[in-house]
């Protein structure tokens, strides 16, 4: 027989609800209560707080089948069917990771569906699949940042057997799976834990109440983040977590909650003999997550980096509005390469103060940074969800993707970007509550509006035809400049795993050259240059060698090469 189990230390009583029955549960001391009844394997279940009749799903759900107000279900890990006993998984150091939403991957909205396309992504040439959020969230489709049940898998991908499903034809496919895990704050609808217990804390964040991780009787809030984190790479055998805006979790303890999961993840990974990671986003520019803890950091694996992406799109595009502000130069494009963060302990015009630390280049290898020209932030939090592609020459996407795929920092793609994809990924929403969907409607209008757009312009986020039009279009990948890119994407990617001077992790060998004026520079790795004009006229450039790969077609000499408007060329010194 099952035992049921929930901490409730608010209420004064709770019953279980399961079949057609209720039954007292046993308080503890410590805040928990407990019981055991016998029970189908997959029945629905839930609790009854004090006098209020309501059925509240259990805040560890397994399964939410019917969403995230109603009863929960039981669901073993262990009944899950696996075929990946030869799995000896793989580090996110230097890798290639694929950032992907299920919902708008594929037509469908999938794991299934999202299966069918694993064998175009390791024809790409990728290394790991991150998964945006796929913890259980209201409604039918959104991002995935609202969820409220942060142990159940979404039921419109396919619930907790659609994850494994997807996870194990990853791995059969060599393929590694990191799971984004929001843990820095819950979502405004079907969120019933502060009716449980204090999992709320006094601090807030852009969006919503913050999480109990420091106030007083945060011991099993901190337990409830750990376990859920444990539980997507046992149960489900994720190789590792991105963890969302880590910058938001307000933590004075002496041990922070960072520190505290590296510390879990690292015995997990022995006990289970692969390696796990965890890749956070954080806003801080702080070395101290990724140093390691018998050095005095937190020991997390890897960190995104936007200064590197502020750095490159400026450069290349051209834009300075908001955040991008400090960036444009090539100056400061080199900066950022050569150093990992721009702003280290430096002044930044966007938060009228200083801003981050100086990161030691000499003992933190660069893979423990990741660079990108996109992420899903950097698309889908602009007023119109607008990829660079929409913006940008075919040639200016290939000049940005040289600059990642060639530096020595840990690359990560956001989905459809190998191809140029004309579809936008704009913000969206499924909110069923007309006052909660009103609200964030025009919510999102009166946050751009206020930045000068239009809000005629703001696409509604909870328009179901903003959802569909942020669906990738497959047919795109075979026609025209979106074909001849994503050619590019994978000679790219292949020569990144065949060129050993491509995986030298260390920041002091890296060299870089610039024209301010005119619009070139020149990234060294041993005995490569990746020379890149950021220009729209032809420029000749100082560096010579044998031609291994290119955009456009450039006129080679004996000591320079002349590189036609945004375009690029690797070039192989060739000895005298």
């Amino acid at each position: 027989m099952p035992e049921f189990a929930v901490w409730a230390p608010k209420p004064e009583q709770v019953h279980l609800d399961v079949g057609d029955a209720q039954y007292p549960m046993t308080p503890y001391t410590d805040g928990w209560w407990r019981i055991t009844v016998d029970a189908a394997p997959e029945a629905r279940y839930g609790f009854v707080l004090d006098d209020d009749p309501t059925v509240l799903p259990d805040p560890r759900s397994p399964r939410q089948p019917d969403g995230v107000h109603a009863r929960s279900q039981l669901w073993d890990p262990a009944s899950a069917t696996w075929t990946d006993g030869d799995w000896a998984g793989r580090p996110v150091h230097g890798a290639v990771i694929y950032e992907l939403h299920v919902g708008t991957f594929t037509p469908a909205g999938t794991f299934a569906a999202a299966i069918e396309k694993l064998g175009y992504l390791v024809d790409l040439g990728v290394d790991f699949v991150e998964l945006m959020p796929v913890n259980a969230f209201s409604g039918t489709h959104g991002w995935g940042y609202d969820g409220v049940l942060w142990y159940a898998v979404h039921e419109p991908y396919g619930g907790p057997d659609g994850l494994v499903s997807f996870v194990d034809a990853c791995h059969a496919r060599g393929l590694g799976v990191l799971i984004d895990a929001v843990f820095n704050h819950l979502g405004p609808s079907g969120n019933y834990l502060p009716r449980f217990g204090p999992y709320l804390s006094s601090a807030s964040n852009p969006w919503g109440e913050g999480i109990n991780i420091a106030d007083a009787d945060s011991d099993e809030v901190r337990r409830y983040i750990l376990d859920c984190a444990l539980r997507w790479m046992r149960d489900f055998h994720a190789d590792g977590l991105r963890l969302d805006a880590v910058h938001a979790l307000v933590d004075t303890t002496a041990i922070h909650i960072l520190e505290e999961l590296a510390g879990e993840t690292d015995r997990l990974a022995a006990q289970l003999g692969r390696p796990l990671s965890l890749v956070a986003e954080s806003d801080l520019n702080d070395p101290r997550l990724i140093t390691p803890r018998d050095r005095g950091g937190y020991g997390v694996t890897a960190q995104w980096d936007d200064d590197i992406h502020h750095a490159i799109h400026t450069a290349v595009s051209g834009e300075r509005q908001g955040y991008y502000a400090d960036f444009g130069s090539l100056a400061t494009l080199a900066r950022t390469l050569r150093h990992g963060f721009f702003h280290a302990g430096t002044y930044s015009s966007f938060r009228r103060r200083r801003h981050g630390r100086p990161l030691d280049t000499s003992a933190i290898p660069a893979t423990r940074l990741l660079a990108y020209t996109c992420t899903h932030d950097q698309v889908g939090n602009r007023a119109l969800g607008d990829r660079p592609s929409q913006n940008l020459s075919a040639g200016q996407l290939a000049v940005k993707a040289a600059l990642v795929l060639g530096s020595p920092y840990t690359a990560m793609l956001f989905m459809g970007e190998e191809w140029g994809a004309s579809t936008p990924f704009q913000f969206f929403s499924s909110h069923p509550e007309p006052e909660l969907a009103r609200a964030t409607a025009e919510g999102r209008k009166r946050e751009f509006a206020d930045h000068g757009w239009d809000a005629a312009e703001i696409p509604d986020p909870q328009d179901p035809a903003t959802f569909r039009r942020s669906k990738l279009n497959w047919a795109e990948v075979e026609t025209g400049e979106h074909a001849r890119l994503h050619r590019l994407y994978r000679d790219l990617l292949a020569l990144r795993r065949s060129e050993a001077d491509l995986a030298d992790p260390w920041l002091p060998h890296l060299v870089v050259d610039y024209d301010e004026d005119s619009r070139w520079v020149v990234v060294h790795r041993g005995r490569l240059a990746i020379a890149c004009n950021l220009g729209a006229e032809p420029v000749t450039v100082p560096v010579a060698g044998e031609l291994v790969l290119a955009w456009g077609e450039p006129e080679l000499a004996a000591e320079h090469t002349t590189l036609p408007g945004h375009a690029f060329a690797v070039l192989r010194a060739v000895d005298n």
